[in-house]
């Protein structure tokens, strides 16, 4: 049996990301799922670029504000304790709009955990 607790905000945010990213997998121990807690101002997007996985399911948990997740199709308004899931493929980019009355915390979830399998989106392209 193992067990851990993780003090997220002990955890180093990553220099390189648009918004305050806090990588928790390796912390947690987890090798089965990458789980990555996001701060985003108004203004600030999630990830580095619209994008999509390869073979990685994702999943996004608002855990306080309001998330716009830009699609091809549409642009979703994700409220606070809702959950919105991305399959494999499916591209999208996720953000804060800069007129958003303040941040907005999520908890981001992918499995299997993929390194590198992000391919960068143009949605000009289609």
């Amino acid at each position: 049996m193992g067990y851990r607790v993780v003090d997220t905000d002990s955890v180093e945010p990553k220099p390189d990301r648009p918004c305050e990213c806090r990588k928790l997998s390796e912390p947690g121990g987890l090798d089965a799922a990458a789980i990555n807690r996001f701060r985003a101002e108004p203004g600030e997007q999630l990830p580095l670029a619209y994008h999509y996985h390869e073979t990685q399911q994702e999943a996004f948990y608002v855990l306080d504000g309001t998330l716009s997740v830009e699609t091809p199709d549409r642009t979703y308004e994700v409220l606070a304790d809702d959950l919105f899931v991305v399959d494999p493929e499916s591209p999208q980019r996720a953000y804060n709009p800069a007129d958003a009355d303040g941040p907005v915390t999520v908890l981001a979830i992918g499995a299997p955990p993929a390194d590198n399998d992000a391919v960068a989106y143009d949605p000009d392209d289609e």
